[in-house]
């Protein structure tokens, strides 16, 4: 399964966030607007134009970054250009990578992208290491855009820590403890107490109504907590043997056969009418989905959902991305320095604020704007102390080039078992022959 917060998690503006007020400063901004000896874009007068080019919703035009960056820059101007899904962009991105030609001053990269990024590109990209605070970010998500002579190609944006995300009203028509904390104690056992939730639920379940939305997106949240996935440390695809993905793919075997689940495709139309109708008591919630949630559930559902910890002591990650410079634009210089401004704590809270997009720069936890924050639509739930909580126990994974296609296809499967009836046995096996054809 493709990371699926590159795709629809940016496409549409995220519930406010409710913060103390923070100023987007002009820390790490370097230089006045003038144009370096590196960069050749400025025209007669100094000005120049940066581009921008990202993928669904990265947050910046919601928090007025451009805008500010030139305030304080009046000789730079930023454009960004934006497509709205990641599958299209990615395609794109390699096809100007290759012929050298058409890419902007500032490229955003997907998580599920950037280690084949790292292996088989990463000399088109300028290094970084030297303009960010790389140990500001955390650890794992610096060492995903490293390349192996040590040059940093991607400052990273947000991470994606995984809450729980429930539906109160549901849970209490089914005779369910609704307050957070009793919640979480009922799945602190990891996912198998979760689904064992869920079989309480489905006992005294409104008609019509389901446990949760997708056994897919649990099955990511499963794979996601642990530091080996689907390649090895030497690059080696071992999915088939995983204990992570065989725990996931057994639990959403599960699932799907105790009839646990809608078997929805996420972020799809039928996934957003459940939403609205409330038919859905509970969603795995990586920061950027409760974004989702809101907009989908709409204004007559605020209130009725609440956010707690993940099940289990183990955290996960599902999403996040980067921005890069490549080293063929002509102003490499200015565009590094917005890089290094845009992702810097302040930028991130900012953008936190605006979006509900998590930062990855751990300067970020201690400000105003993402310590004391809360989701008013969540029944005023601290999501700034739930993500940050999470953030900073979750595991350093192993990235493999096709982890997208792996996803994907597996996903693929799990939705026949939810909607088909396919057989785990069948569905595991079709898995397999897609993702072997494809990783070859």
């Amino acid at each position: 399964m493709r990371i699926t917060r590159s795709v629809a998690g940016r496409r549409h503006r995220t519930a406010l966030v409710a913060t103390t007020g923070l100023t987007v400063t002009a820390l790490l901004l370097t230089g006045c607007g003038g144009s370096s000896d590196s960069d050749k874009g400025a025209d007669a007068d100094g000005n120049i134009t940066l581009t921008v080019a990202d993928f669904g919703q990265f947050g910046y035009k919601e928090a007025g970054l451009f805008e500010k960056y030139h305030e304080l820059n009046p000789k730079i101007t930023v454009k960004e250009d934006t497509t709205a899904e990641e599958k299209n962009y990615y395609p794109k991105l390699l096809q100007q990578l290759n012929s050298g030609s058409g890419l902007a001053d500032v490229q955003g990269i997907e998580v599920g992208r950037i280690k084949e990024i790292v292996d088989t590109k990463a000399d088109s990209f300028a290094d970084l290491s030297k303009s960010i605070g790389v140990d500001e970010w955390v650890s794992w998500k610096a060492k995903q855009a490293t390349a192996p002579n040590g040059s940093v190609i991607g400052a990273g944006t947000d991470i994606g820590p995984m809450s729980l995300c429930y539906n109160r009203e549901l849970f209490e028509k089914a005779g369910l403890p609704t307050d957070r904390a009793e919640v979480a104690k009922l799945t602190e056992g990891g996912w198998d107490d979760f689904l064992a939730l869920g079989e309480q639920y489905k006992k005294k379940a409104p008609a019509g109504t389901y446990f949760m939305d997708s056994a897919s997106a649990m099955f990511n949240a499963v794979v996601s907590s642990s530091p080996e996935q689907y390649y090895d440390a030497s690059g080696k695809p071992i999915y088939e043997k995983s204990a992570s993905v065989q725990k996931g793919w057994d639990l959403a075997a599960e699932a799907a056969s105790k009839k646990l689940t809608q078997g929805l495709a996420q972020f799809e139309d039928q996934w957003q009418a459940a939403l609205r109708k409330s038919t859905i008591a509970t969603v795995v919630c990586p920061a950027w989905m409760a974004g989702q949630i809101s907009t989908y559930a709409g204004d007559a559902n605020k209130g009725k959902w609440d956010i707690t910890s993940a099940p289990g002591n183990t955290s996960a990650n599902w999403g996040g991305s980067f921005l890069a410079v490549p080293k063929s634009g002509k102003n490499v210089a200015e565009a590094s320095k917005l890089v290094a401004w845009l992702t810097a704590p302040e930028q991130q809270a900012a953008v936190f604020k605006a979006i509900g997009v998590f930062p990855s720069n751990q300067g970020a936890y201690e400000l105003p704007d993402v310590k004391n924050a809360t989701l008013p639509y969540f029944n005023n739930a601290p999501i700034g102390q739930i993500y940050a909580d999470g953030a900073k126990s979750i595991p350093e994974a192993v990235l493999g080039p096709k982890d997208g296609v792996i996803k994907d296809s597996i996903s693929t499967q799990i939705n026949n078992m939810e909607q088909r009836g396919t057989s785990p046995d069948k569905a595991w096996g079709a898995a397999v022959r897609t993702i072997d054809k494809a990783i070859g």
